[in-house]
């Protein structure tokens, strides 16, 4: 009996044949006539024939040569070369064809051909090789099985890290920088929660900072992440480690898990957001850095360039539908509709995760700190005592003083009682007031050198000149002399 079955090899060489050979199988059509129409020579549709019938649709592949992947050279041959080039560092093929052209001489082998230890090195397993040269942490990165888990529901589990991003911004004082981004991931729908854009290494601060954003709920209906995860994946980075964050995320009864040192499998979904928005975001502003040099001058402000993420996370990334979950990430995070747990107010949230703590001593004019002068009346009774303040790096307007552990009052700075001034503002005040009296320090030197130019480049001329001693100041003996007194004195 005939078998009309499809093949269930896929290769398209043995289904062209199968294709040939079905009339004759199923429907009983000469094999001659089979051969004519398929243009095939009678002898070669014979033999395909007889290799259905004794193997199936597997004969009709075309066998190998007997010789193909087969090397006529000793195993210990090949093992040796297979172990010259797992060396660490690797030899070149030129050095391993030299050094076994000299051992077979001796051996009385076969010389290989270069070409022939090519193929030895190059028919080496990629994971042995990784292993071999690069050793067993990139050996885990590349070959190790890793368990892909999702979490069941939003705000079950999320992941915070950071990158320094591919783009040269212009700082404060208009220098070159590139900047940190710290972002918070919900692993279950991959919507990011928060994000922070900073200049320098990433803080204890801003991971804060950006958890903060992530928890408390936003003011664009477009993005309505928030509320607290039941745990937190982050790495062994110091600012994650802070017991600041660390006793704030128990306060908040969030579970941290550190990921393994030099195991960054936990942290995959986030570091492919890093890499789609440095591939996708940044090649389209000013300043994006392709290896490593400026593909425009930099003109970005830290602020130009928070607000582009932003936008880019709430309208795009959040928005479009993802290729792992196949929706949109924030529809994925409102599902089905539900109430995420949430802090009791935005102040509460603050003092666990903003503020800061620092020691002061009350004066008669308030609480002295970073240069500003903070005032309430409840201070009054307390003028010498040791407090404690908590600040917002964020709004340096006020700050709120605690007494042995007990909440005083809010002190304002009555210079700043209206506005909103950050510690950075306050640092580049600093650093513009120090630039501009070092400008008016070089314009009066300049001044002096039009006219002494002596005085400038020799300033000791400027002290008075020292009469030398007399030489019978120098015969008196030193010491300390007696003073009379007459009787008017």
């Amino acid at each position: 009996m005939a078998d009309d079955r499809e093949p269930e090899i896929g290769s398209a060489e043995v289904a062209k044949r199968m294709a040939v050979l079905r009339p004759y199988l199923v429907d009983g059509v000469p094999l001659a006539r089979v051969a004519a129409e398929a243009g095939t020579p009678i002898r070669t549709v014979r033999r395909w024939i007889a290799r259905y019938r004794a193997d199936g649709p597997a004969g009709l592949a075309r066998p190998p040569r007997p010789e193909a992947g087969k090397r006529t050279f000793p195993k210990e041959l090949v093992e040796l070369i297979e172990g010259m080039a797992l060396l660490k560092p690797p030899p070149s093929i030129a050095t391993i064809h030299r050094r076994i052209t000299g051992l077979a001489g001796e051996r009385g082998w076969r010389p290989p051909s270069y070409g022939s230890v090519r193929s030895i090195v190059g028919g080496i397993d990629p994971a042995m090789a990784t292993l071999a040269h690069e050793g067993a942490a990139a050996f885990r990165d590349k070959y190790e099985l890793v368990h892909r888990h999702r979490a069941a529901r939003p705000n079950e589990t999320w992941q915070a890290d950071h990158t320094q991003l591919d783009i040269l911004i212009l700082d404060a004082s208009g220098k070159e920088a590139r900047p940190w981004l710290t972002t918070v991931v919900d692993d279950h729908s991959r919507a990011v929660a928060g994000y922070m854009v900073m200049l320098g290494a990433p803080s204890a601060l801003n991971t804060s900072l950006a958890l903060r954003q992530a928890i408390w709920r936003k003011a664009d209906p477009a993005w309505p992440v928030c509320g607290i995860p039941d745990v937190l994946h982050v790495d062994h980075g110091s600012d994650f480690t802070s017991l600041h964050l660390e006793q704030a995320t128990a306060d908040l009864r969030i579970r941290m898990i550190y990921s393994g040192i030099a195991r960054p499998q936990g942290r995959g979904k986030i570091e492919r957001l890093f890499r789609t928005i440095n591939t996708e975001l940044l090649p389209e502003l000013p300043g994006n850095l392709r290896n490593g040099k400026p593909a425009s001058p930099p003109r970005m402000s830290l602020a130009e360039l928070d607000a582009a993420i932003g936008a880019y996370i709430v309208s795009t990334y959040n928005a479009r539908p993802h290729r792992a979950i196949g929706m949109a990430p924030v529809n994925a995070w409102r599902g089905d509709g539900w109430l995420p747990r949430m802090p009791e107010t935005l102040a509460e949230l603050d003092a666990l995760l903003v503020m800061v703590a620092k020691p002061r001593t009350v004066h008669r004019d308030g609480i002295r700190f970073e240069g500003l002068r903070y005032f309430d009346s409840t201070l009054a009774a307390y003028v010498g005592e040791p407090v404690t303040i908590r600040y917002d790096p964020r709004d340096m307007g006020e700050v709120r003083v605690f007494h042995r552990n007990t909440f005083l009052c809010r002190a304002v700075s009555a210079d700043h009682a209206g506005d909103s001034i950050t510690l950075k503002d306050i640092q580049a005040a600093r650093v513009a007031h120090r630039r501009r009296l070092r400008s008016e320090i070089g314009e009066r030197k300049a001044r002096v050198a039009d006219f002494f130019p002596a005085l400038v480049l020799c300033p000791a001329r400027l002290a008075a000149p020292v009469p030398p001693p007399s030489p019978e100041s120098m015969d008196k003996p030193k010491g300390r002399r007696l003073r009379i007194y007459s009787e008017g004195d």
